[in-house]
């Protein structure tokens, strides 16, 4: 007889291996800097017109609201099949474009199209982080930190396919963004589905073994891309070379399979290794796909009952209705009045709105520096973006577990260095650029990591949804204006200027640049389009950039006087421990019911 714990339990891990695969073919907004150039070239932009069209790909990406809605009324294929869907649309049609198949469409068509293919990233991040958080609901700090992950690290798999089997081709490059995601989450979505419930009873001791393994593959595979990168930008190797680096790539993406497999090898043998924890309660005939609308609905019941129970104490007199406090449940509409709420947002604002400018703008950075292939860069800022993502995370929690230290601490640290980032782009030394994208890469991730846990810890995890996505507008806002029009007007300004100057970079090569004493090509036309070449191009913009982020260093420092109560009451060994603690010690729903809040209001 088959043991349904073991099915179940393999089920869970099928489905968190295809939602890496998933997140790893996410990060398309990544790719930008890869065909930004072709764009400008080939439909005749200036940089501000370009940058703009980066600010609507940011803003795809970035406001996922309707997906968060629908998660809990729509089962996870339908979200995969949307995002698909928009993907394929998005950047299918800007492929024809670029490759002159159809006529150019409008500017605002261009931007149109790019919101849209940007946008089926919050489909994917939607339908696979709900669902395998459910699946996991003991380890979805480890499930976000690994799936987030591979978020930032696709842009490094996208490199190495980029650049060993498409021949550094931007318009190959959006014909893979058209199709790859598309077949990868039309794929995903055979196993990526929630369990039943009572599934979660089911006794997995290899859990957290299982995560070491796969964290650490991630890691591994980081590092492999990082070498893999470097040797053949460095090194002039065999056109075979980086066909097989891809090939090892492709092995470390599927070994995660390797934990649903052995989970069934024991029923092949006759012998099962996990155990539900009542057998009495678990039916193996219940179906393994549940429909999420009734998932919603039951929570919705839940929230009119806790509704009604508050009225009811509230018109007996048991207690006044009052806002709630840090540490508890906030509507968004609750959060807005908050300090705390816009310390957060604008913290966030200054930090990885000054990194996606950056980010947008890598290829005429690069061009400006003197470098045609900006590919190693890209990787660099991917690999760094990932490890910062995993590392940031487990360092604030290590820490917060140990000295209740506030993880916006941590977040202040990274805009410190995220400072020195900016003054390394702004400075255009040899090789500034290379420790450049490594710093700016890794204090990138930082933010994510941190933003996400804090902002649950200030207001709860009922309506986080909502407060997520909202924080999340952070990025596009500042993508607008420190990218779309700060970077792109200065550049466009000291492209027009067009005369010779002191000195600066003049290109060698492909891939290659130095650093000469004496006369620099200041700009040139390039189809008619001005291009900027020197380190002037962005010194002033970065200036900005290392500002701005100066500015987020103190309001982080804010942020962190105000809260630390919070952590110390949550995490630390406070005598006098708070409301949301002593319903946590009771094992009872962090929303008080009428009688939880009579006691309270006795004491």
């Amino acid at each position: 007889m088959a043991n349904p714990g073991a099915a179940l339990t393999a089920t869970k891990w099928f489905g968190l291996a295809a939602a890496m695969w998933v997140q790893a073919s996410a990060g398309n907004a990544y790719m930008f800097a890869f065909y930004s150039s072709k764009l400008k070239t080939v439909l005749h932009y200036n940089q501000l017109q370009v940058n703009n069209l980066g600010v609507a790909k940011d803003l795809g990406e970035n406001v996922g609201l309707l997906a968060g809605f629908l998660c809990n009324k729509l089962p996870p294929w339908t979200l995969l099949s949307i995002g698909a869907l928009t993907g394929f649309l998005g950047y299918g049609v800007t492929w024809l474009v670029v490759s002159e198949r159809i006529q150019a469409l409008p500017y605002w068509q261009m931007s149109v199209l790019l919101w849209i293919g940007g946008n089926s990233a919050t489909w994917f991040n939607t339908a696979v982080l709900v669902t395998c958080m459910r699946n996991f609901p003991n380890s979805r700090g480890t499930v976000v930190g690994i799936l987030k992950g591979f978020v930032g690290l696709s842009a490094a798999i996208f490199t190495q396919i980029f650049s060993s089997l498409l021949s550094s081709d931007p318009n190959a490059l959006l014909l893979l963004l058209a199709i790859g995601p598309t077949v990868v989450s039309l794929a995903a979505m055979l196993f990526i589905r929630p369990v039943p419930p009572k599934a979660q009873q089911v006794l997995d001791p290899e859990e957290h073994t299982n995560f070491h393994y796969i964290t650490g593959v991630c890691i591994a595979l980081a590092f492999y891309l990082l070498a893999a990168t470097c040797l053949e930008d460095f090194f002039i190797l065999s056109p075979l070379v980086p066909k097989l680096f891809t090939a090892v790539m492709v092995l470390f993406l599927v070994t995660p399979l390797v934990i649903p497999i052995k989970a069934l090898m024991p029923e092949c043998c006759g012998a099962g290794s996990f155990e539900p924890a009542d057998e009495e309660s678990f039916d193996i005939n219940e179906p393994l796909l549940i429909a999420a609308t009734s998932v919603g609905k039951e929570q919705q019941q839940q929230d009119n009952v806790d509704d009604a129970e508050l009225l009811l104490a509230v018109g007996e007199g048991a207690v006044r209705r009052k806002r709630p406090r840090r540490g508890q449940d906030f509507k968004l509409k609750q959060a807005l009045v908050k300090a705390d709420f816009w310390l957060l947002f604008f913290t966030f604002f200054c930090g990885v709105g000054t990194g996606v400018t950056a980010l947008n703008n890598l290829g005429q950075i690069g061009e400006a520096q003197g470098y045609f292939n900006v590919d190693i860069f890209v990787s660099l800022i991917s690999i760094a973006n990932f490890l910062g993502r995993l590392g940031g995370g487990s360092l604030s929690e290590h820490y917060i577990r140990t000295n209740a230290i506030p993880r916006t601490v941590w977040l202040g640290v990274a805009q410190v260095f995220m400072i020195f980032s900016h003054l390394l782009f702004a400075s255009a030394w040899p090789g500034s650029l290379y420790a450049g994208s490594v710093l700016l890469g890794l204090c990138y991730g930082v933010h994510f990591s941190i933003m996400v846990p804090t902002a649950s810890e200030l207001f709860g995890l009922r309506h986080f949804g909502m407060i997520y996505n909202f924080l999340n507008i952070g990025n596009p806002l500042g993508s607008l204006l420190f990218s779309g029009l700060i970077a792109g007007y200065l550049y466009d300004q000291e492209a027009s200027k067009g005369a010779a100057v002191g000195s600066g970079w003049r290109i060698l090569g492909s891939g290659s640049s130095h650093w000469l004493s004496g006369t620099a090509v200041r700009s040139h036309t390039e189809h008619g389009v001005p291009v900027c070449v020197g380190a002037h191009c962005f010194r002033l913009t970065f200036i900005i950039m290392a500002c701005v982020c100066a500015v987020g260093v103190v309001l982080t420092s804010v942020l962190t006087y105000r809260i630390r109560s919070v952590y110390l009451s949550l995490y630390g060994k406070s005598p006098r421990p708070s409301s949301s603690d002593l319903f946590s010690l009771n094992g009872k729903s962090p929303r008080p019911s009428s009688s939880d809040l009579r006691t309270l209001d006795t004491h």
